[in-house]
């Protein structure tokens, strides 16, 4: 695994650390400022990085009610050595995501810089 690949992974694994625990302080270390976060699931859904974190910081996190994980890493594609496509799960149950993450390698640092995402709800 590329040098790269193992960067984005890291950046990946504080996102899911991030959201599990509901750590703003974890995911925006890894969320650009100017990120955005979009949904077609219900209806369309365009959030800044901090009104996303208002929710977070509104709702109990995983870990606290000792939910069980679903992170993965579906795919990484990256274009070239500073522009990369992530395909991961997450979850907060009973809600279960798939997420579609644009990064960008700015100043030596991988950083989401949008979230496209589809939750289905299920037990």
């Amino acid at each position: 695994m590329s040098d790269a690949y193992k960067e984005i992974s890291a950046t990946l694994q504080t996102y899911f650390d991030g959201l599990y625990e509901g750590d703003v302080q974890k995911l925006g270390s890894v969320f650009h400022p100017d990120c955005h976060l979009f949904s077609g699931t219900g209806a369309y859904l365009n959030w800044s990085r901090e009104q996303w974190f208002d929710v977070i910081k509104g709702r109990e996190a995983p870990a606290s009610q000792k939910l069980s994980r679903h992170d993965r890493i579906i795919s990484i594609d990256m274009s070239d050595d500073e522009t990369a496509l992530a395909k991961v799960n997450c979850a907060v149950p009973p809600r279960y995501f798939t997420d579609h993450l644009s990064l960008l390698k700015l100043d030596g640092k991988w950083v989401i810089v949008s979230k496209t995402f589809r939750m289905e709800t299920h037990d």
